[in-house]
């Protein structure tokens, strides 16, 4: 089982920076692949970012590479992700989620809003 709590959302107006984090409960988080999803007002969830369980590896959207960044922290159980020249177009809810390899993700945090303003 693992648990996850978004925090670090907020109102930023379009240029700004915000870091996200996402704390995760659980003794085995070394073991997950994180991502970073989010979600806009009558839009579906989109994929923003993904680090592997060692964190060696990442992948982030192409709406967003050059900008945001994901990183992770295993001794202190939380994945972060840091965005850059933030856009009106990335106001949504983000959230993070886990999974094991060869699984879907299981775990998801309740979300963290972010609004971007012109």
């Amino acid at each position: 089982q693992l648990q996850l709590v978004e925090s670090g959302g907020g109102l930023v107006q379009s240029g700004g920076s915000l870091r996200l984090s996402c704390a995760a409960s659980g003794r085995t988080f070394s073991t997950y692949i994180m991502a970073w999803f989010r979600q806009a007002p009558g839009k579906e969830r989109e994929f923003v970012a993904m680090s592997a369980s060692t964190g060696e590896h990442t992948n982030v959207a192409d709406s967003v590479k050059g900008r945001f960044t994901i990183s992770r922290d295993n001794a202190k159980n939380t994945v972060y992700l840091q965005m850059n020249n933030l856009k009106p177009e990335d106001t949504a809810v983000y959230y993070c989620a886990a999974r094991q390899k060869n699984r879907g993700y299981d775990y998801r945090g309740p979300g963290t809003q972010v609004t971007v303003s012109s």
